[in-house]
């Protein structure tokens, strides 16, 4: 398993379109993926999950991984989090 810390650069953080974008790159993937802020651990792969978190830029996250493809997702995941446009 592997996590990372990572901010949010999305100028307009994960709204809807970002969300979908971020559900794709995940998806890609056969690792499980977490992503967690606050109390709240929500399935990277989830649409609706990712939604509710209503993350902003600026934001930390901590993105956890646990699968045979685990360091690549979460640096494909980091440079889309930490891209400043989606």
């Amino acid at each position: 398993m592997i996590a990372r810390d990572i901010t949010i650069g999305i100028k307009e953080g994960l709204q809807a379109r970002p969300v979908a974008i971020f559900v794709q790159v995940a998806s890609k993937y056969q690792s499980k993926i977490y992503v967690e802020t606050g109390n709240r651990r929500i399935n990277a792969k989830s649409i609706m999950g990712m939604m509710t978190l209503g993350l902003t830029a600026g934001e930390v996250v901590r993105v956890t991984a646990d699968g045979v493809d685990e360091k690549e997702a979460v640096e494909n995941i980091e440079t889309y989090l930490g891209s400043k446009s989606a």
